[in-house]
């Protein structure tokens, strides 16, 4: 660690690699310089980056460490970059990426434990709210089921009573209707009545002015 950086060393475990890596370690940090650019120098072109004071060579040793760190890392510790890449960057990478979903490598009690128990208590967690969601929604359901219930009661309560309202008033009709009707047959039979009695006072009116002529006559 320099500064607070921590710098990758070549591993030197490895007898195949440990002569070079060794001597190479002790050339870290390595300065490099890159460019997708080819300068032409002298009668070279040349990848190179153009600076106000200069021109930085990549493949120049003298001038940046690319040749250095391109040898280590392709020619000689390429399964190694491989192995770190894999078990090293790319799990803490998942982990990282785990840690912000929710899911973390220790319980509360700060005990170790698996990303298979990791999963299943996560996993129960979500379940568990999922259920709770769940009556909460029912429970809503219910009450909204109930209140219409209710509502459709006061409805039908309500037509009942128009229903027997217009029920009385039917009835009310029906008997108005037969005493219009009694009425009605008593008025014609007493027109009738008084009908027959005005005949019957006309014809003994006649009677007697008849009568009445022929005294007359005889005297």
């Amino acid at each position: 660690v320099s500064n607070g950086v921590q710098i990758s060393q070549f591993p030197t475990d490895d007898e195949s690699v440990a002569e070079v890596n060794g001597p190479m370690n002790a050339h870290l940090p390595f300065a490099v310089t890159g460019s997708t650019e080819e300068l032409k120098i002298g009668n070279k072109m040349m990848k190179a980056r153009q600076y106000p004071w200069g021109t930085v060579q990549v493949e120049n040793e003298a001038h940046c460490d690319f040749v250095k760190l391109r040898e280590m890392l392709i020619h000689v510790n390429m399964e190694d970059l491989h192995k770190q890449a894999h078990t090293r960057h790319c799990e803490l990478y998942q982990q990282c990426k785990l840690e912000e979903m929710g899911f973390k490598d220790t319980h509360p009690d700060s005990k170790p434990f698996t990303l298979q128990e990791t999963y299943e208590a996560k996993r129960n967690e979500f379940l568990g709210e999922l259920q709770k969601k769940e009556e909460t929604m029912r429970q809503m359901f219910v009450q909204c089921v109930k209140g219409k219930e209710a509502e459709l009661k006061e409805v039908e309560k309500e037509l009942h009573k128009k229903f027997d309202c217009l029920k009385k008033l039917e009835d009310k009709k029906s008997s108005l209707d037969d005493e219009v009707n009694v009425f009605k047959q008593r008025k014609t039979a007493g027109e009738l009545l008084q009908s027959q009695a005005q005949q019957a006072g006309g014809l003994q009116t006649l009677k007697r002015d008849k009568e009445s002529k022929n005294v007359l006559g005889w005297m």
